[in-house]
């Protein structure tokens, strides 16, 4: 388990990527401003089994493009596995919306009413000098493809994400987001 804590300290928090958008808007590249709010919520579920040794985790994420922000939350659970950490993607729990799904907003969730997402790959991090990496590809439909691949370190996290539909590129950057910790 202290593979998960010490994963999970890197992961938690309020993170970023202002520096970096700072500096793209200033060349003239079209980039996102972005941010992270992760903030583990195993406080809010009621009915965890009595050894249940993962980790739950609302990222709360805000995208903005010109003036509009667009929030994308995820509940996600983290386990400790014998060859890295495990992420697996839940659905948005019943009665939250993208809008809504925030972890000040939930009250209580049930552990039984929880559902693993069916489209998403589980991905797999793997630590390497110090640098937790790793990701999944999930096919979300048989033509929508959609890749993660990111690098957790004390000093920031990196996130790629790519959509492909048909083999065509439809959402992502050529370069990962990079997140400072704020907080």
């Amino acid at each position: 388990m202290s593979k998960l804590n010490d994963f999970m300290s890197l992961l938690t928090g309020t993170f970023n990527n202002a520096e970096q958008y700072e500096s793209l808007k200033k060349a003239g590249t079209d980039f996102p401003f972005a941010k992270h709010v992760n903030t583990v919520c195993n406080s809010k579920i009621l009915n965890l089994p009595a050894d249940f040794k993962g980790i739950f985790m609302v990222e709360e994420s805000y995208y903005t493009s010109g003036d509009k922000t667009h929030p994308t939350p995820h509940l996600f659970l983290f386990t400790e596995e014998s060859d890295g950490i495990k992420l697996t993607s839940y659905e948005l729990p019943c009665g939250y919306t993208k809008e809504s799904f925030t972890y000040e907003n939930i009250t209580a969730l049930d552990y039984k009413d929880l559902k693993p997402s069916e489209k998403f790959t589980p991905a797999l991090y793997t630590q390497k000098d110090g640098v937790w990496e790793g990701g999944s590809t999930s096919m979300f439909s048989p033509v929508l493809k959609f890749t993660l691949f990111e690098r957790f370190s004390t000093e920031a996290l990196e996130v790629t994400e790519s959509m492909e539909v048909n083999g065509k590129k439809t959402f992502g950057y050529d370069e990962p987001i990079i997140y400072k910790r704020l907080s």
